[in-house]
């Protein structure tokens, strides 16, 4: 998961985003976002692809 997030942060700056821009653009909330980058263990997976599509990702299954 961290890999995921850093991607998200490093994209996020790259194009200038603040937290705030990007909840507004993913259409999540900025407490969200803000717990996502401080690196919470429980995100859910339905949000946090909302924000991974503004970068051409997603997340999908995982066989076991």
């Amino acid at each position: 998961m961290q890999k995921i997030i850093e991607f998200i942060k490093s994209k996020r700056k790259d194009l200038g985003l603040t937290q705030e821009d990007l909840a507004k653009r993913a259409g999540v909330g900025l407490r969200f976002i803000r717990d996502m980058e401080q690196g919470k263990e429980t995100l859910r997976t339905d949000t946090l692809n909302k924000v991974l599509r503004l970068f051409g990702k997603t997340l999908g299954p995982v066989d076991l």
